[in-house]
């Protein structure tokens, strides 16, 4: 259950927002995309502070400090937004793909006896309250994050990776607004080889 609290200053949350059915929906751009354009929305609105992003096919990380609302807001209004846009992009699908994706939808909300036709998102995200000053925990969840494709063997290095914000804390520009985060980009520092690379405990086995 998600707590309706404002968030304190030098915190932020992790969550996670899963597709229902674990529908492999961000595999094609226009779906990620959305979610680009989303998070920059929310961003330069100062609605949410973003620290830290990982896309997935059916899955988003963020490390995020909602401003002035709850999490639960921030959820509420996120999952409302995308979800709008992705099914009107899914009327450009083929057919076969359009009907299939759809019938996911439709079947979690019969399920949950929801009074919405279709539902892009499953209902728990689960966020987790992190303080700054607990600089470990906070470094614990950004590697989680970021390493997400390497371990599914889509990239090496996870600043490879073009939708995430590894690219950011690793010196270049990443597609979606974020706060680069003191103690992450000290934490990265101190792992730098000398090419300028992320040291090899990121590389994938």
């Amino acid at each position: 259950m998600i707590q309706n609290v404002k968030l304190e200053a030098g915190s932020c949350y992790c969550v996670t927002f899963n597709t229902v059915d674990w529908v492999d929906i961000f595999i094609r751009p226009v779906y990620k995309q959305i979610i680009v354009h989303t998070l920059n929305h929310f961003a330069n609105s100062s609605k949410i502070k973003i620290y830290g992003w990982c896309l997935m096919t059916n899955h988003l990380h963020l490390l995020v400090h909602p401003i002035n609302s709850s999490i639960a807001d921030f959820e509420k209004e996120f999952k409302s937004f995308t979800t709008k846009k992705i099914l009107e992009a899914i009327n450009t699908e083929p057919l076969q793909r359009r009907k299939w994706m759809l019938q996911r939808f439709e079947e979690f909300c019969k399920m949950f006896g929801l009074v919405k036709k279709y539902n892009i998102w499953q209902n728990s995200s689960r966020p987790l309250f992190i303080d700054f000053e607990k600089v470990d925990v906070l470094i614990e969840h950004f590697d989680f994050l970021h390493l997400n494709p390497v371990r599914d063997k889509i990239v090496d290095l996870p600043e490879e990776y073009l939708y995430s914000s590894a690219r950011d804390y690793s010196g270049t520009k990443g597609l979606v607004k974020i706060e680069v985060l003191v103690p992450l980009e000290e934490y990265i520092s101190s792992l730098k080889s000398m090419s300028g690379n992320f040291l090899v405990k990121y590389i994938r086995n």
